[in-house]
């Protein structure tokens, strides 16, 4: 049995060891299988690329810089929904949309039947008071010349004293009554210039000469100049706009407005036209702020008239600064948005495009001009910088441009 002993220690007990071996295998596996989803999460978390908005630098320009944009509408200062001065049925409609009208020309006309009837009745009645105003003076002047003859016979006593008081009498009367159809013959007339005003009021006409952008009422409608009838009666017949008078109106943010001043030289892109730029300067900053919106409207000047300029088009317009407002160091270096600059020490710090990551640039920060800072050193023209970096935002980062944008 001594002999056997040393044997059975060294026999290994198989039950044991795949146990135990199995155990292992499994902590090994899951150690490697949680490092790998780590890693993996890691790279993809560091390798996901973050949305920038990028801006080009740009070297100083040696016409005027823009200090300032806003958006607006352009808009007519002289515009009216024309209408009747009575209540009327339409007989004629003249205009049409897009028709050049020129002041005083007929664009409408009323059924006149009743303002005609009325003008006829008060000219006959004034045409029968002076007749009658006639009359009265041709009996005036024959009561006259017999007061004359009695007169003459009562100084050689062929006539009494009552025969002369009643020719006195009928003069008198008579010239009484003269003044009186005097007076009703100007009634007569100011009833014939109501009559006639009321059948001019049976015609519309243009107010200013224009363009007419809106038709609102057709022949045989009802119009009037208040609303009456419900929807069955139109008040106005259609709207005129005098394209003379068109101007631009924007809502500029009070915090900015510091930047704008009267008959300041402005630039006006079109929506609809982008590659047309529009001459144009402020006419005056409206004196009042909306504090809904914490915007002061501007009026600006259009300083070249065109056939494309339409009420209600959406506008975007520059402020512009002269050069003479600018230092001569300002021409010197690039322009960059002022919210791309990281403060860092005594200058600035930049994030600069390479390929699809960033790199941190340190630069010399100059003067603010508008809503840009000049970078005197550290940036060249064309190179592309993040706008409102992040604060995630690092050194060798991916990213992913969301629009590359040119300072104006």
């Amino acid at each position: 049995m001594s002999e056997q002993d040393p044997l059975k220690e060294l026999h290994i007990d198989r039950a044991d060891r795949d146990g135990g071996g199995r155990r292992g295998l499994w902590l090994i596996l899951a150690i490697v299988l949680v490092g790998a989803l780590g890693g993996g999460a890691y790279y993809r978390v560091s390798e996901s690329p973050i949305p920038v908005d990028v801006a080009i630098a740009q070297a100083p320009s040696a016409g005027p810089t823009a200090v300032l944009d806003a958006t607006g509408y352009v808009i007519a200062r002289r515009q009216a929904t024309v209408s009747s001065k009575i209540s009327g049925k339409l007989a004629e409609v003249l205009i049409e949309e897009g028709v050049e009208v020129e002041a005083d020309q007929v664009l409408a006309r009323l059924d006149d039947t009743d303002a005609k009837a009325q003008l006829d009745l008060a000219r006959a009645r004034l045409a029968a008071a002076q007749a009658r105003l006639g009359e009265i003076q041709v009996q005036l002047e024959q009561a006259r010349r017999g007061l004359e003859r009695q007169t003459e016979l009562r100084s050689r006593q062929l006539a009494s004293e009552e025969a002369l008081e009643t020719a006195a009498t009928q003069v008198q009367t008579l010239s009484a009554q003269l003044q009186a159809q005097r007076s009703q013959v100007r009634v007569s007339d100011a009833e014939v210039a109501v009559a006639q005003v009321a059948y001019d009021n049976t015609v519309v006409r243009a107010p200013f000469a224009g363009v007419i952008v809106a038709k609102a009422a057709q022949p045989g409608e009802i119009v009037s100049p208040m609303s009456a009838g419900g929807g069955f009666t139109r008040t106005g017949i259609g709207t005129i706009v005098d394209m003379d008078s068109l101007e631009i109106e924007v809502d500029v943010n009070e915090a900015f407005i510091n930047r704008v001043r009267p008959d300041q030289p402005v630039q006006a892109v079109l929506d609809a036209y982008p590659d047309w730029t529009i001459p144009a300067s402020v006419i005056a900053i409206i004196p009042t702020a909306d504090r809904s919106k914490a915007t002061v409207r501007v009026r600006i000047r259009i300083d070249a008239k065109d056939p494309r300029l339409i009420p209600e088009m959406g506008v975007r317009v520059s402020f512009l600064q002269d050069d003479t407002e600018i230092s001569d160091g300002a021409t010197d270096g690039v322009l960059i948005p002022a919210g791309a600059i990281r403060e860092h020490g005594e200058g600035g710090l930049v994030f600069v495009l390479d390929g699809d990551h960033v790199r941190e640039r340190q630069v010399a920060v100059g003067e603010e001009i508008g809503d840009r800072r000049r970078i005197a050193q550290g940036l060249t023209a064309g190179e592309r910088v993040v706008r409102d970096p992040p604060l995630a935002l690092a050194d060798g980062m991916r990213v992913s441009p969301r629009g590359e944008v040119e300072t104006p």
